[in-house]
């Protein structure tokens, strides 16, 4: 699990095919203090699994289905992506729950300025947008960010003048993609009552959820 905080812009060294693998080498050094084959990094807010490091980067493998549903694969040698450790018991909770499973990809539409702060607009399938809400959380690219506007395929967010520096996204251009993890909260209430609406309301449902005794009418 993840919090969306970025810890730092890693650069991507090579990508691509190697016989039957994918593999990404990204140079870092945040990243890097402690790490161990094995251990979760989020690249761009895909959670990823170390295979091989070095002093100055490390190498992630990419499953087929990570490459159908995340923008890793546009992916070129020098750009910029958001990297993340997971979290330990001791870590600050600042941002949100970002499990690093990117739900989809959105595509950036606009870019505004704002004295120092940074507009961005990203045009999402309706599909996702039923869990975007305004005042909410949405992971972009890795970034847990707060909601401004909502529209029924698209949203925005705001970035203040600090965060501009710290994460990948300013640096994209309008018709880039991005990755979109919506708030596991919100697809966890969904879950619960559909199952809900589902059942029937019986007399014998009624009885057993205490809200009716038996033999009342």
């Amino acid at each position: 699990m993840f919090t969306g905080l970025v810890e730092e812009i890693g650069t991507v060294e090579s990508v691509g095919a190697r016989g039957e693998h994918f593999d990404i080498r990204i140079a870092a050094t945040t990243v890097l203090d402690g790490v161990a084959l094995g251990d979760s990094i989020a690249v761009n807010g895909v959670c990823l699994t170390v295979t091989a490091f070095d002093d100055a980067a490390f190498t992630v493998g990419l499953a087929p289905e990570t490459l159908k549903r995340t923008d890793l694969g546009d992916l070129k040698v020098g750009d910029p992506v958001n990297l993340e450790r997971s979290v330990t018991p001791t870590t600050r909770m600042g941002g949100h729950f970002v499990q690093g499973h990117v739900d989809g990809t959105g595509v950036i539409t606009a870019f505004r300025a704002d004295r120092d702060a940074l507009w961005v607009t990203v045009a999402a399938d309706p599909a996702l947008m039923r869990y975007v809400v305004t005042k909410g959380y949405v992971a972009i690219d890795g970034t847990s960010l707060t909601v401004v506007d909502v529209g029924p395929d698209w949203f925005n967010v705001t970035l203040i003048d600090y965060t501009q520096g710290k994460i990948a996204l300013p640096r994209k251009t309008v018709g880039d993609r991005v990755n979109l993890e919506v708030d596991i909260l919100a697809k966890y209430v969904e879950r619960l009552v559909a199952g809900r609406q589902e059942r029937d309301i019986t007399t014998e449902f009624l009885q057993s959820t205490g809200f009716l005794k038996e033999g009342a009418n």
